[in-house]
């Protein structure tokens, strides 16, 4: 088992965490922590909702069509975008550590596992509310550390612990992304645009998205702390079988609303898809 504690501070109280025994982790005041065996440990505040993030049959769905290769030009631009943007500044890097990364929201771990081999992080951290997801994704990347977190309180991981993080189709949090990662830290994050999944939207069969979506997001990350660094448009039309739309369908959002319909298949759904993301790069500014 890898596990790296260094990441944590604690959920109650927000001092810092450590080992305190054989996969326990406890602070100061006394709060304990258990770590289970994969390298995986829960950190939620007393009064977190009972929430339990995506299940096992939306995490399968997603990894049976992540594995289908329809998503490689995005997941081939979130590697760009954070291997540039996660270099440092001098040339001489042959002595500097690969960065400390962290994928909020990190679903299967398909994301994360890529950024960590094109980036040489020294630490991963796989962050999700789903413990499902925390479980699968530290099985598909090598060496990371899992966490079971919320999203919407305070984070249990200390300031500046971060030098890359990702998001990609999850929830934010800016002013906690901002507080986590270092200055001059790099954040990744993955939009829908209105045309994503246009046909199936039509249909019924995903849930739409605002047209303003990226513009709203920018601004929020902008407000809490951030600068756009770098944007990428990667669309494309793709030609879907059977079983890839099902999956589209039930691996997101749209799933917990339209699960029932998400099998149904008259002959009439669409045999193309547009896919259609904003592949934002933020750099976190020297001050807040």
């Amino acid at each position: 088992m890898s596990f790296d504690a260094t990441w944590f501070r604690c959920p109650n109280c927000f001092s810092p965490l450590a080992p305190v025994e054989p996969l326990v982790l406890g602070c100061e005041s006394g709060h304990r922590f258990d770590v289970g065996r994969q390298g995986t440990v829960t950190l939620l505040p007393p009064r977190s909702p009972r929430t339990i993030g995506d299940d096992h049959q939306m995490l399968t769905a997603r990894a049976t069509l992540l594995d289908s290769a329809l998503y490689l030009p995005i997941v081939d631009s979130v590697a760009t975008l954070a291997t540039s943007g996660s270099r440092p500044g001098s040339d001489d890097v042959d002595d500097v550590p690969g960065p400390r990364l962290v994928d909020f929201g990190c679903g299967t771990g398909y994301y994360a596992s890529r950024v960590a081999d094109a980036t040489s992080a020294s630490s991963v951290l796989l962050a999700d509310r789903s413990p499902v997801a925390v479980r699968m994704a530290t099985r598909s990347v090598a060496g990371a550390t899992g966490v079971v977190l919320d999203i919407w309180q305070p984070l249990p991981l200390r300031d500046g612990s971060a030098d890359l993080a990702l998001n990609v189709f999850a929830p934010r949090n800016p002013a906690e992304y901002a507080r986590v990662l270092r200055p001059g830290g790099a954040l990744i994050v993955v939009v829908p645009r209105e045309t994503h999944l246009a046909e199936l939207r039509r249909d019924g069969s995903v849930l739409s998205v605002p047209p303003d979506k990226e513009r709203v997001v920018a601004e929020a990350l902008t407000a809490a702390g951030f600068e756009v660094a770098a944007r990428d448009h990667v669309e494309y039309e793709a030609s879907v079988t059977t079983e890839q739309r099902a999956m589209l369908v039930a691996m997101g959002p749209s799933a917990h609303h339209l699960r029932e319909r998400a099998s149904d298949d008259d002959g009439s759904a669409p045999r193309q898809v547009t896919v259609s993301v904003d592949v934002l790069a933020f750099r976190r500014t020297a001050t807040l």
